[in-house]
């Protein structure tokens, strides 16, 4: 989450007035995250969050993606729900942008999982990976191999001032992906951002699931691999194995991983690693001017990669 458009009072009292939420308590801009803006508005009758969709949204995704918030809602899963207005909308236009009304869930988000929320999370990502195979929607992974490429090409002459060797590393690393990229694995709706700052929490039970603006259909594994690389490893950026166990064994207990999906796990991550990599690298390269945002930094993810790159047997990730 992050402000990139600012909102002035008369606009969003404006905004309400197609709703049926009363009227605003108090409204303010959330900081952290990258992608679009967010604002924790509360008002006479509740608290929801108001999203502006910028940079890499498309805003024919959009209904994709509210969709599957509806139906991830309608399944049982702490997922947020759009609000529709008086006139049954949900996707709306707010200050030149794109926008939505969602409503708020509670818990907090952790900067260092124990492995027990681990655990939660394979849990609960098992779950959305079963509800989504009545989802009939589909939508492709702008992220994937294609859209790595394109950003190591606006990268690459740049890269080095981050990292000497950087623009090289990220040339290799594409081109052994492109020729070892796993083919067959199950695929289906997978979230793709699944960080813990998108995910909510009530000691170590899970609260809310948010921010599904990367969701797309892919493999399922690699959903898994992101979680890997985002929870399990620790704030020196260094592999916690029971934390990777902890996550792959529930989430195996609640939808059991093939053989084919377990093997794949170092090259999957290894992607992920590099798909994060890419784009805090052009983020970090590109600021947006007068941005309320906290760029990431991309060398985080290096370190991840070079790990991933050592690893030669699956089951340093599973039980």
């Amino acid at each position: 989450m992050a402000v990139y458009t600012h909102v002035d009072d008369t606009t969003l009292a404006a905004f309400l007035d197609r709703y049926d939420v009363g009227q605003a308590v108090s409204f303010k801009g959330i900081a952290e995250g990258v992608e679009n803006s967010n604002y924790l508005l509360e008002t006479t009758k509740g608290r929801y969050i108001l999203t502006l969709y910028e940079k890499r949204a498309n805003p024919a995704d959009l209904p994709y993606f509210l969709d599957l918030m509806e139906h991830l809602a309608a399944a049982g899963l702490p997922a947020p729900l759009p609000i529709h207005d008086k006139t049954g909308q949900a996707l709306q236009e707010l200050a030149g942008r794109p926008a939505c009304l969602i409503s708020f869930l509670t818990g907090v988000s952790v900067d260092h999982p124990s492995p027990n929320q681990c655990a939660s999370l394979g849990a609960v990502l098992a779950g959305m990976h079963k509800a989504t195979e009545t989802f009939q929607e589909t939508r492709p992974n702008d992220l994937a191999l294609a859209g790595w490429k394109k950003l190591a090409e606006q990268t690459a002459d740049r890269a080095d001032e981050v990292e000497d060797g950087l623009s090289k590393l990220i040339a290799d690393e594409i081109a052994f992906l492109e020729a070892n990229w796993p083919k067959g694995l199950p695929t289906g709706t997978i979230h793709a951002d699944l960080f813990p700052d998108n995910i909510l929490f009530s000691g170590d039970r899970i609260t809310g699931v948010i921010d599904f603006y990367f969701a797309c259909t892919d493999m399922l594994a690699f959903d898994i691999a992101t979680c890997i690389n985002s929870w399990c490893f620790d704030e020196a950026h260094l592999f916690v194995p029971a934390k990777a166990k902890r996550l792959t064994e529930l989430y195996d207990g609640h939808r059991p991983l093939s053989a084919a999906e377990i093997d794949a796990l170092p090259i999957l991550c290894r992607g992920s690693a590099l798909r994060f990599l890419l784009t805090r690298l052009y983020d970090w390269l590109n600021p947006v001017p007068g941005a309320v945002v906290r760029a990431k930094d991309p060398r985080e993810y290096l370190k991840k990669l070079n790990f991933h790159r050592a690893v030669r047997d699956a089951a340093d990730y599973v039980v």
